[in-house]
């Protein structure tokens, strides 16, 4: 048997059609919640997810401004772009595409956003809502959409034990706090590119979240039978059979074999961190409108 697909695209349109009927009130109310997206520099990746971005905005209903500025942009433009934007109050959400330059320091361009536009979740005041176990402000976004796949799916994870295979601020980190919090009640495991025996630690996991960004680094062998597998990273390879490129995840697509339940890939996080985003957007416009 082959494993349940945990399905992204098919969740996020979900939350999509409920975001429109929000949005929709809160026209009535005179409030047309407002996504604003700066994009530096020309990384073509880049500017699919802002085009993908854009597209999901105009489905629901949110309003959707795109900034593209040259490579060269210093940090101060950057900033006092952000400054400006901080400033309009028909803006609701502010979101910088990384990666940005090198020249562009991402830690202080979050550090700059209005805490209440942060519709990426990554402003030191949101995280540290996070690590006191609130969950009700403006959370990150992939994080956010992996908790709702695994509760739609109705996965049980009280008491379950779970490894997150990456630290990152973006999806590693913030994801294990909230696995680990009171009334999810995960018992949960952190690995990283120091860890040793990642595959014996998977081995006995039942819950494995691959966040590594290392195409098909977990290995099908790593998987226990009837492991729900959480695959976060999307690669672009060359596919030897086909002379082609393809994507594939930071998972072997053979884990699908063994596990209980699989994001694929594409189609499953991805998906759910835009419809997060959007998310996020709607309740900023909601609390800062009132």
């Amino acid at each position: 048997m082959g494993a349940v697909l945990l399905d992204g695209k098919g969740l996020s349109r979900e939350i999509e059609d409920d975001l429109k009927n929000r949005v929709g009130k809160l026209n009535n109310e005179g409030i047309e919640p407002h996504l604003a997206v700066i994009l530096v520099g020309d990384d073509p990746a880049s500017h699919v997810y802002v085009r993908n971005k854009e597209n999901a905005c105009k489905r629901t209903g949110i309003k959707s401004t795109k900034i593209i500025l040259p490579a060269s942009t210093s940090e101060k433009e950057v900033l006092d772009l952000i400054e400006e934007m901080n400033e309009d109050d028909d803006i609701h959400g502010i979101l910088v595409q990384s990666p940005t330059p090198k020249q562009i320091n991402e830690l202080e361009i979050t550090n700059k956003i209005n805490p209440a536009k942060d519709v990426d979740g990554f402003h030191p005041q949101n995280l540290g809502k996070l690590v006191q176990g609130d969950t009700d402000g403006l959370l990150p976004c992939t994080p956010a959409g992996i908790m709702k796949l695994l509760i739609h799916a109705k996965i049980k994870l009280e008491g379950k034990k779970v490894t997150v295979i990456g630290r990152s601020r973006i999806v590693g980190m913030p994801l294990s706090l909230m696995l680990a919090q009171k009334g999810v009640d995960a018992t949960v495991t952190i690995t990283h590119s120091r860890s040793k025996n990642i595959d014996k630690i998977c081995q006995s996991s039942d819950v494995i979240i691959a966040a590594v960004g290392r195409p098909e680094f977990v290995k099908k062998e790593w998987i226990r039978n009837s492991s729900v597998v959480v695959d976060v990273g999307i690669s672009r390879v060359l596919d030897k059979s086909t002379g082609k490129n393809k994507l594939v995840g930071d998972v072997e697509e053979a884990a699908m074999e063994v596990a209980s339940h699989m994001t694929p890939v594409p189609g499953g996080v991805g998906p759910m961190t835009i419809a997060m985003l959007l998310t996020n957007t709607v309740v900023s416009a909601t609390k800062n409108s009132t």
